[in-house]
């Protein structure tokens, strides 16, 4: 199975393909549209994307793209992040200078970069690309926060472990493929169903929110998450994304016909056992 992820290998996505997937063949990209481009076209048999930490929150860009293109989303998994301090091999921390990663991780360690005020912080495209570029450029000044994997990948050294801010620091990854696609070589799905992810948008009208949530619990589904998008060249208008874990496939099912009697869209995203 080719699996397309959003970073390079050592990167935490790599890190949750394997233990959803085990030795599947990684594809690495450089953005988030060009993985699911990936999976759209065939080019790879699914994706794992983040879609949420439990620190920083959701990602959004991830939801914008499970709405607008033809995928589903088949597996989820609950990866545990740590952060590293990543230098060349021999390199003391008194030696950095500058701190390199991407934006989401740099942000799940404030703490520690703060104190560090000698630290030049700088955002990278990717947590283990950045152990990847200062290891290719020989920069003995320069270290990244990335995985171990990503050390162990480019042969690197950790110099400090876990620097992020709290240890109860959890990422929700996805495991998503092309609608109607025949794998070449189907993935484990973790189970039967009980979980789904589904948008709705609503009538810009007094009270119509309230009334699709209440359709939702008549059906007697247990709501877990909603998140909200802005609606492009609407102004004030949203997509609603939400999680419901029910008992019975029909449950899903009645949840669903509930909504499409009071919404003007409705896409189920998938169905899945919960993590």
């Amino acid at each position: 199975m080719k699996v397309a992820i959003q970073g390079e290998f050592g990167s935490n996505s790599h890190m949750a393909a394997r233990e959803m997937l085990g030795e599947v063949e990684i594809v690495p990209c450089a953005v988030s549209a060009e993985v699911l481009a990936k999976v759209v076209s065939g080019d790879a048999d699914g994706a794992v994307l983040p879609i949420e930490n439990s620190l920083h929150g959701s990602v959004a860009e991830h939801y914008d793209l499970l709405l607008e293109l033809p995928v589903r989303i088949v597996r989820e998994s609950l990866l545990r992040i740590r952060h590293n301090l990543i230098a060349m091999p021999g390199v003391k921390i008194a030696a950095i200078r500058q701190v390199i990663s991407h934006p989401v991780a740099l942000s799940q360690c404030r703490r520690f970069l703060t104190a560090h005020p000698e630290f030049k912080v700088v955002s990278f495209y990717d947590t283990a690309g950045s152990v990847k570029h200062l290891m290719s450029e020989g920069l003995r000044d320069v270290a990244g926060v990335a995985p171990e994997l990503a050390a162990t990948e480019y042969g690197a050294e950790v110099l400090v472990a876990g620097i992020e801010d709290h240890a109860e620091n959890y990422t929700r990854f996805h495991l998503v493929t092309r609608e109607g696609a025949q794998r070449r070589n189907a993935p484990d799905m973790g189970g039967s169903p009980d979980k789904m992810s589904l948008a709705f948008a609503i009538e810009h009208r007094p009270g119509t929110l309230v009334a699709a949530l209440q359709r939702l619990a008549d059906t007697g589904i247990d709501l877990t998450k909603i998140e909200s998008r802005p609606v492009i060249g609407s102004p004030w208008e949203y997509v609603f994304y939400v999680d419901v874990r029910f008992g019975r496939p029909e449950m899903a099912d009645e949840a669903l016909l509930a909504l499409r009697g009071h919404c003007r869209m409705v896409k189920e995203l998938g169905r899945y056992r919960a993590a």
